[in-house]
């Protein structure tokens, strides 16, 4: 048994009953005698487990039929490029919006490879908000429309899938493509209202290494940019079963041994049940206290990534002292930001929040 609480914004804290299945089937795989590690990615043994592994995710979150499942590397990062290289098409432009720091990597990324507009941002507000689906000015010739789900540094997440057919004029079926990479798998959600979907695996569902790609058939249809490598496109991988190349071989079967883990805990309405009263106990406490304060907007808080501030800053590095001494790890805020942040993601026990909110009300008792 673990002696530690890890609040890590990722690579994150994995569910302890699949490390430890994991740990028994290190050397040898069902009587394989491999360890997943050593598997060729084309056997028998490594393809039943990508198998099993979108299976098992096409059963969690309801993908229909017409939608492709890629396990790719190079993380979300690397779809910064590859969504606008695949999807920009002969339009050649993009509306954006940019609730944040990923959200901003992903406007300058994709300046590289097309036109760039700002359907909608937060930033006069410090990003501490979702911007309104009726303040969303879409371009009629946009190839796609994206965000990001969960802004992971600010802790700002939609509450709500955007319907674009209500803002888009004449392009209402224009793609909806969506970064989930930190609220993935965290609750229900509607494949169906998406062209594409991405997520990096080391916040909710497995290691690092591994980027998730869910998208609908008819985009692979797109002829990619001029010049776009073989491996940047997303045709290539859909049409080898993400096996061109090596895929994160390692990285998936850990990620199948979450779906499973997944399904045990009552799929994501059960999960997302879960979600919601581990993230209401440290709101609660911040909302009464004159000692915490989260800047984020009510309505927009994210489940998964909680910042706070202290009253008093200098007392910083004796809350992440005194936290650690707890068994309380990880909580420092991102660099760009400061103050604290707890990332509570599916595999984050209630018993380790409960633990932080017990342990915030001790210090605030000792310092205020």
């Amino acid at each position: 048994m673990r002696k530690i609480y890890n609040f890590s914004a990722g690579p994150a804290v994995l569910p302890e009953e699949v490390l430890e299945q994991a740990r028994e089937e290190m050397l040898d795989w069902h009587g394989s005698g491999m360890s997943v590690m050593e598997m060729s990615h084309r056997g028998k043994e490594f393809m039943s487990i990508a198998d099993e592994t979108e299976s098992a995710l096409r059963e969690l979150a309801g993908i229909p039929d017409h939608y492709k499942v890629l396990f790719l590397q190079g993380g979300a990062s690397s779809q910064f490029a590859m969504v606008p290289m695949n999807l920009l098409g002969k339009k050649g432009k993009a509306d954006y919006v940019n609730t944040g720091q990923w959200s901003a990597k992903a406007i300058s990324e994709a300046k590289n490879y097309g036109s760039v507009q700002i359907a909608a941002s937060s930033e006069s507000d410090g990003f501490n908000s979702v911007p309104p689906l009726a303040q969303w000015h879409i371009s009629p010739d946009a190839a796609y429309v994206h965000y990001a789900s969960n802004e992971t540094i600010g802790g700002v997440e939609f509450q709500w899938t955007p319907d674009l057919s209500a803002v888009a004029g004449d392009n209402k079926n224009i793609p909806l493509v969506a970064d989930m990479s930190s609220n993935f798998l965290s609750r229900p959600f509607d494949v169906s209202k998406f062209g594409l979907i991405y997520a990096g695996a080391q916040k909710n569902v497995g290691p690092a290494g591994l980027v998730v790609v869910i998208v609908r058939e008819d985009l692979l249809d797109i002829p990619p940019l001029a010049g776009t490598p073989a491996m940047f496109r997303y045709k290539t991988h859909a049409d080898n079963a993400s096996m061109y190349n090596t895929p994160p071989t390692y990285a998936i079967y850990i990620m199948g041994l979450v779906m499973e883990w997944l399904k045990k805990q009552g799929g994501l309405t059960a999960i997302e049940q879960r979600n919601i009263a581990k993230a209401k106990l440290i709101y609660d406490l911040i909302d009464v206290s004159s000692f915490y304060h989260c800047p984020v907007n009510q309505a927009d808080r994210s489940r998964m990534n909680v910042p706070f501030t202290l009253s008093d800053p200098g007392l910083d590095g004796a809350f992440l002292k005194q936290a650690q001494a707890h068994g309380l790890i990880q909580l420092k805020g991102h660099r760009s930001v400061g103050g604290m942040r707890a990332s509570i993601y599916n595999a984050m026990p209630l018993e380790g929040v409960q633990t932080l909110v017990t342990f915030m009300r001790e210090f605030e008792k000792n310092h205020a």
